[in-house]
């Protein structure tokens, strides 16, 4: 049924016993197949038990979570789906005791509700017209539990008697005995109405998608299966997908050592030194922050539903806040640099004696000598950029600020294809990326994918704000559709809202994305480093 798992976990047709075993190792694609395999039995019975399509997909989705916290007290593996169904009626049981406790129930005529009520009624209005529902209920509450659970199971299970019978630990003959007394116990003026009606609402992927995105915040169960976790870790140990993860989370870290590098390599003074280690120091600083405060926002959250909406606009709040001083730092570090070095010729004349230091050398960069169109093929800079230097320009570009008809990598890159702490073009990779295409740190762009997010469609891992879709494992928020921990948008975590962020299409590239980011990222750091370290040995060995 849902190709997002499908795909990531090559158990699926394993026992119960077995994904119990891999989820206690810490796999969390096991446990949502586990999710996927029992979401539909749980919202059934929970629906059964309430009557509101909605908060039955809540109380399931809460049982799931609960039984991830507590996998390791199972202790039969094999009753796994008894167990589920055990933590299921004691939240139904606690929802209903919590109702009877309100003074007003359904008072539709209240006109001042709060934000998570109306969240609420737009999902209801989603998946099924509050008319429809409210007929539908009527109807099934006029018949006994026991003849209503099996029937709404019955439709939501392809109408397989046998499957009923099992999910329900009840023969055949009893299924079907139920089953024939509750069609008669069903109004014929609505009979085909509740069976097309029940069929619609099952959940589907982006159920199962919500929790993952859950459970991905959480430890898996303290007390492991010993065999389970070793034979999970060992198998997914060198999984290319993690490997290319890695890359991609480490790219900036790894880019930003070799730019480290090559800086205190061009450095010529004490002072010079500093600067370049101060620069990579507040960039790391607020790289640090960010991630940090919007991890904190996200934890807040889940502790205070109430304050979701509040704190999705102070995590814009925030991106936006991170690329400010972003661009700012950017800026200030080329400014200090060039106005440190004409300091420094002024007061330390003697570090600059060699003649490749001297500000109109032409071993300060290397211009090919093959152009097109007038322009050269290969412009680098390979020195601190001095108070008249221009920007690198080429057909490809490199330097604290390049500027390449193809490709550029730097300080800032403009070009259609760019590479730097702040890029600019159809195709932007860096800390802070602006393009068609764009992926960062911060990515905004038409395409945008990063560990923040802002584009037309927007991808990410800590925040995405898309106009037409968005997709996070932290705050999503979109015109159209959104999946995410916290979702906002006219379809919010419904299987719309997955066909909207084209959820499978996006999961079955989403890796290869981010090994293209870590090589694209990576290798010219490396080439720039290395190409300067190499010039200032031949430099001394002159």
């Amino acid at each position: 049924m849902m190709k997002f798992f499908k795909k990531r976990v090559p158990i699926i047709d394993a026992s119960d016993a077995h994904l119990v075993m891999h989820s206690l190792g810490g796999d969390k694609y096991a446990f949502c197949e586990i999710v996927s395999r029992y979401q539909n039995l749980l919202c059934s019975v929970a629906y059964s038990a309430i009557g509101d399509i909605k908060q039955s997909e809540d109380l399931a989705q809460e049982a799931f979570i609960e039984a991830w916290k507590k996998l390791d007290t199972l202790r039969d593996p094999e009753k796994l789906k008894s167990w589920l169904c055990g933590i299921l009626r004691f939240k139904v049981s606690h929802f209903r005791r919590k109702e009877n406790n309100q003074p007003i129930t359904n008072a539709s005529e209240l006109n001042v509700q709060d934000d998570h009520a109306q969240k609420n009624a737009e999902l209801d209005t989603a998946m099924i017209a509050q008319q429809e529902q409210d007929l539908l209920w009527k109807t099934l509450n006029t018949m006994e539990e026991t003849y209503r659970e099996p029937l709404v199971l019955f439709y939501r299970e392809q109408q397989s008697i046998e499957r009923v019978a099992s999910e329900l630990d009840l023969s055949e003959d009893t299924v079907k005995q139920r089953l024939s007394r509750g069609r008669k116990l069903l109004k014929t003026a609505v009979n085909s109405f509740v069976e097309d009606t029940l069929e619609k609402s099952k959940p589907g992927v982006a159920f199962t998608t919500a929790i993952f995105t859950i459970i991905s915040d959480i430890a898996p169960p303290a007390k492991a299966a010993v065999f389970g976790a070793s034979a999970v870790k060992t198998s997914s140990l060198f999984k290319l997908g993690t490997i290319l993860t890695f890359l991609a989370v480490s790219s900036g870290f790894i880019s930003s050592f070799f730019g480290l590098r090559a800086g205190l390599d061009q450095s010529r003074t004490v002072n010079e030194r500093r600067l370049v280690i101060k620069s990579v120091v507040l960039f790391f600083t607020f790289a640090c922050l960010f991630v940090l405060a919007m991890l904190g926002l996200k934890h807040y959250v889940y502790a205070n539903h109430e304050s979701a909406k509040m704190m999705a606009i102070i995590s814009q709040l925030v991106v936006l806040a991170f690329v400010a001083c972003y661009l700012y730092l950017a800026v200030a570090m080329v400014i200090a640099q060039k106005t440190l070095r004409q300091h420094e010729r002024l007061f330390h004349p003697e570090a600059f004696l060699h003649e490749s230091d001297q500000a109109s050398s032409k071993q300060r960069e290397y211009i090919s000598k093959l152009t097109l169109f007038g322009v050269p093929l290969v412009h680098i800079q390979f020195s601190i950029p001095e108070q008249n230097d221009k920007a690198a320009f080429g057909w490809i570009a490199g330097g604290s600020y390049a500027r390449g008809l193809l490709f550029a990598w730097g300080g800032v890159a403009i070009a259609p294809i760019s590479v730097g702490i702040i890029s600019v073009g159809v195709l932007a990779i860096g800390a802070i990326g602006f393009g068609l295409f764009s992926l960062g740190t911060v990515a905004i762009g038409g395409l945008a994918f990063g560990a923040s997010a802002i584009g037309y469609q927007a991808y990410s891992s800590l925040s995405s704000l898309g106009w037409e879709s968005a997709f996070s494992g932290g705050f999503s928020i979109a015109k159209e559709g959104a999946i995410g921990a916290i979702a906002f948008a006219k379809q919010a975590n419904t299987e719309l809202a997955a066909d909207i962020v084209k959820l499978q299409l996006f999961e079955q590239h989403h890796h290869w994305i981010l090994g293209a980011l870590a090589i694209m990222v990576i290798v010219p750091a490396i080439y720039y480093a290395r190409q300067v370290k190499k010039r200032i040995k031949a430099i001394k060995h002159n």
